[in-house]
């Protein structure tokens, strides 16, 4: 019976562990295994949550300018608003070269 292809040298059987001790080194690896993925598992959710915790606070940001651009938006319409009212009831000075 050959042994796990994990090992580079594949010549004979007795480089193998006993049976028990297979059984043993088996856990061993589940066992790493496990915790390995366990903590890039963690890692993971951690990366999720700081790239959660980063668009919250870009979206927050984004309010904030979206709200102060409408408001200039509103300012800006009511200045027009004021002007166009204003200018529309001046009285028309008509220039004197255009007099004849």
């Amino acid at each position: 019976m050959p042994h796990s292809s994990d090992s580079s040298d594949s010549s004979s059987f007795s480089q193998s562990p006993p049976p028990g001790k297979q059984d043993s080194s088996d856990d061993m690896r589940k066992v790493q295994r496990r915790e390995k993925n366990r903590i890039a598992a963690q890692k993971s959710r951690l990366r999720q949550t700081q790239k959660a915790d980063t668009l919250h606070l870009e979206s927050e940001d984004l309010e904030r300018q979206n709200a102060a651009l409408r408001r200039e938006i509103k300012q800006l319409t009511e200045a027009m608003m004021l002007y166009a009212t204003h200018s529309f009831h001046q009285p028309h000075i008509s220039s004197p070269r255009f007099q004849h």
